[in-house]
């Protein structure tokens, strides 16, 4: 017996002291091939250490071979020594038998560190040397789907299905496919791949995607069936529920939609997109107290949301509390712009606390934003008349006949003001 087959043997025994003597012994006395052999096996069971002093000994004695740099390359990155790993891939030439594998390995490295420019340009030039390659192929798929890129993941999905190869690296390929087709907003296409992937492979993910698809091309009693069979087998799904949710609003069962919000919440208590959808379908149901309960909820899991934040400003608005909507206003960041809707909402508060200078300001921030928009507009007469702008009130209301030539009371208004004015 080697001493690389005892050392092999100690680990499965758990006799680790014993099995770093046989190592020892196995890097002075074993042949090259077994070294080898007890360098794959060490690192398929996770001794990195031990298996680069294996593939470092055998590099030092044939430097010439690429295979060991490879594989050294790939214990670095698993070890997070990516400039080490670079430097055993940046040796292999491009006439090397390895350099096809070296690209790719070095893409996966760039891919980690978010380097995506030089990720793509290495897997081009491996797609160039190995058009074929199904290793090449699906990393390129890969790629672009990570990238979002979906439409261009698909012709290398497709390629590989193409060569059938219907599973590759123990991924379902027409699964992928599938979410390729989705991401691109291709459904008919995507669920004809997704509705054949096998039991085994049909993920969470996969069932979840269906489940959207049918929501999106409405229909909504699959959709119902997809995804309720989602959640009672994977009830920790979370994503399941908010789609769910939504078929049974498009029914107009808004409260079997909150009812199912509120078992996602079950599972997922922070968060904040499911207590403000939540909100929503609170209000068709009438329920003032419940959406101030959850919009609150939404807004202290995420305060810096401002979609949530003017969700909860425009309930206070509606419901008349003005000093809430200008506290809950006040806690956005005027580094990362406030949005026009939050300076209007605060206008409006302002002005039902009398607090005129305020209102004004506010009034002036939103207006670029909504000029043409005959509410505001409709507003900023009243707000200027109040005042006692008089001018101003006449440019509003001159801009706001423009734009709602049909509301007679308002032209009348106009009239009068411009034969006051002439007088």
């Amino acid at each position: 017996m080697s001493y690389s087959q005892r050392m092999l043997d100690e680990i499965e025994a758990g006799q680790l002291d014993a099995a770093k003597k046989s190592f020892a012994w196995a890097l002075r006395k074993d042949d090259d091939d077994t070294l080898f052999s007890l360098g794959e096996e060490l690192y398929g069971l996770g001794f990195n250490n031990q298996a680069q002093r294996v593939y470092l000994k055998l590099l030092e004695k044939y430097p010439d071979e690429d295979v060991l740099r490879t594989v050294l390359a790939e214990i670095a990155i698993d070890n997070d020594h990516n400039d080490e790993a670079l430097s055993y891939l940046n040796q292999i030439k491009p006439d090397s038998d390895f350099y096809l594998s070296a690209l790719l390995v070095a893409a996966d490295l760039y891919q980690t560190e978010e380097q995506f420019e030089v990720t793509e340009a290495k897997l081009k030039i491996a797609y160039q040397i190995a058009p074929e390659e199904p290793a090449v192929l699906f990393a390129l798929g890969e790629f672009y789907r990570l990238v979002g890129k979906a439409e261009q993941a698909i012709p290398y999905y497709f390629a590989l299905i193409q060569q059938g190869l219907l599973e590759f690296a123990k991924v379902d390929i027409a699964g992928r496919l599938g979410m390729a087709y989705a991401q691109a907003g291709k459904f008919d296409q995507a669920l004809g791949y997704l509705e054949q992937v096998d039991r085994q492979y049909r993920s969470s993910d996969i069932r979840a995607q269906i489940g959207l698809i049918q929501l999106h091309t409405g229909d909504l009693k699959s959709a119902a069936a997809t995804l309720s069979d989602l959640i009672k087998d994977d009830p920790q799904y979370t994503s399941a529920y908010p789609a769910l949710a939504q078929v049974y609003a498009k029914q107009d069962n808004f409260e079997q939609a909150l009812k199912t919000l509120q078992e996602g919440m079950g599972y997922d208590e922070y968060n904040e997109s499911l207590y403000a959808q939540a909100a929503d379908y609170a209000s068709h149901l009438g329920d003032s107290q419940l959406m101030d309960k959850y919009l609150a909820k939404a807004h202290q899991l995420d305060p810096e949301n401002q979609t949530i934040t003017l969700q909860y400003s425009n309930f206070l608005l509606d419901q008349g509390r003005h000093q809430d909507n200008l506290n809950l206003l006040a806690s956005l960041d005027e580094d990362d712009g406030i949005d026009p809707q939050a300076q209007w909402n605060a206008a409006q508060s302002y002005l039902a606390l009398e607090q005129f200078d305020e209102a004004g300001q506010a009034f002036e921030n939103a207006r670029p934003s909504f000029e043409t928009n005959p509410t505001f507009v409709k507003q900023l007469v009243a707000f200027y008349q109040l005042m006692g702008y008089r001018e101003q009130m006449l440019d509003e209301l001159q801009r706001y006949v423009a734009l709602v030539p049909t509301d007679e009371e308002m032209a009348l208004r106009l009239a009068q003001a411009e034969t006051d004015w002439d007088y």
